[in-house]
């Protein structure tokens, strides 16, 4: 294949510590003794920096999960974390996630805001509600609220959010040393928001920071995920099987974008890829299985029971997936809950045994892991982004550091060399990486009430 397209491909590096599959901290081209060391994070970030990504993102929860004992678990936090990394990097975007039900906006927007300051430009917050219910006794709450509750508060938690980034408008600060004035006290603003879940006065104590507010990231595809990703998100990350619910997904987030009055084109949907490179399909293939002999069952199914709410503990492993089991999935259109309408989409498809189903599930806990030469990889990303699949790939390499480091070496080169992605940075801040606007203060020229003063 081949393309010269003035729409240009968007990658970001999806940091997961030892990598993106399972057993990666056990295999010997890992390096999980590291993962709570700043300069690995940095070292990441420079490659991806060099070969000139989009971005580095950061997963993370408010909770540990029970999988230490098979898995390398625990996170830093990203977004201090990310101001590490900010200042051994120059022009990569850094993506954070942080959960609208376990923050609260004032302190959450200081937070990403300082980040886009320090890093001139270049912060994005992955916006999640979270789905762990361990969460919820880290906070001193009784319970984990439910998914519409969740989602309610979210939409009230970014409102009030960008209300606060918003607050400065961008001439605020007028710096004149003659008259002894620093700000414009008329284009400060209050917030003044006020919802069922979250009451934010203001405003801002900083100016907006270099990009107006950070890029906002979105990661579900549920029902609720999608309504919520058409109305604020400026990338979404999702996971996809097959080119045709890519496909499908990528035709229902523009339409519902255009439909709340938005460009659909600031909108860019990044499904995730997760790639075994060799030589040859076959040396691919015998990596990923060498992975694939390193996972530990019971890892497995504590996984898919988290991603999934089904239970196969108590099925041989080397017997069938019953497929009624997942009968309440929905599909790629009525998507009452996204990830396991993807394990239930494998199971249909290929009829799997247990043991298949989690090794399946290991790359990358439900997004597409492809095996094959640098060739076949640049070929799958080259389809799906010519063919209205995607705008970009969120790279999950199965192991770090060096699955990124074979993948810029020799998949980036030929994505360049087809003319769908950049060989150089042409801007400095993650919305221009991202074609972008840098939106308007939402206040711009109200000179009556809500003011500072």
């Amino acid at each position: 294949m081949s393309s010269q397209l003035t729409r240009q491909l968007h990658l970001n590096a999806f940091i997961y510590p030892a990598g993106h599959h399972e057993a990666a901290w056990r295999h010997p081209l890992t390096q999980p003794e590291r993962v709570f060391d700043a300069d690995y994070y940095q070292q990441i970030a420079k490659t991806a920096e060099a070969a000139k990504f989009d971005g580095i993102f950061f997963a993370d929860g408010p909770a540990l999960r029970s999988e230490a004992r098979y898995n390398a678990a625990g996170r830093l936090e990203p977004i201090a974390l990310l101001s590490s990394v900010a200042a051994a990097t120059e022009r990569i975007g850094l993506i954070a996630t942080a959960s609208t039900t376990y923050y609260e906006p004032y302190n959450l927007a200081r937070l990403f805001s300082t980040l886009d300051f320090l890093s001139k430009g270049r912060a994005g917050w992955n916006i999640v509600t979270t789905s762990s219910e361990a969460a919820a006794e880290n906070f001193g709450l009784p319970a984990h609220p439910d998914p519409a509750i969740r989602y309610e508060r979210a939409r009230e938690f970014v409102d009030a959010t960008v209300r606060l980034w918003d607050s400065w408008e961008d001439d605020a600060v007028v710096l004149d040393r003659d008259a002894g004035f620093y700000a414009d006290t008329d284009k400060i603003h209050r917030a003044e928001f006020v919802g069922k879940h979250l009451q934010v006065r203001g405003p801002f104590n900083a100016p907006r920071s270099p990009q107006g507010h950070p890029v906002l990231v979105q990661a579900g595809a549920s029902n609720d995920g999608r309504a919520f990703a058409a109305q604020y998100a400026e990338a979404i990350f999702t996971a996809h099987q097959t080119l045709d619910h890519a496909q499908a997904f990528y035709t229902d987030i523009r339409s519902r974008a255009k439909a709340l009055g938005r460009n659909p084109d600031h909108v860019k949907i990044l499904p995730g890829i997760s790639p075994f490179i060799a030589d040859t399909e076959r040396g691919a293939r015998q990596l990923e299985q060498e992975f694939n002999e390193l996972t530990m069952p019971a890892y497995g199914l504590f996984q898919l029971r988290g991603i999934t709410q089904v239970d196969l503990s108590q099925i041989d492993l080397d017997a069938p997936v019953p497929e009624d089991i997942f009968g309440d999935a929905g599909d790629v259109t009525d998507n009452k809950r996204s990830r396991k309408q993807v394990v239930a989409g494998i199971v249909a498809r290929e009829k799997p045994t247990v043991r298949q189903l989690l090794h399946r599930l290991a790359g990358a806990r439900g997004h597409r892991v492809v095996a094959g030469t640098p060739e076949q990889i640049a070929d799958t990303i080259e389809e799906w982004f010519t063919s209205g699949a995607a705008d970009g790939f969120n790279v999950m390499p199965p192991y770090y550091p060096g699955g990124l480091e074979v993948f810029t070496e020799t998949v980036v080169p030929l994505l360049c060399q087809r003319g769908i992605f950049r060989t150089e940075y042409t801007g400095t801040t993650l919305r221009e990486h991202l074609g972008l606007p840098r939106p308007a203060s939402q206040f711009a020229g109200d000179r009556v009430g809500s003011h500072a003063s």
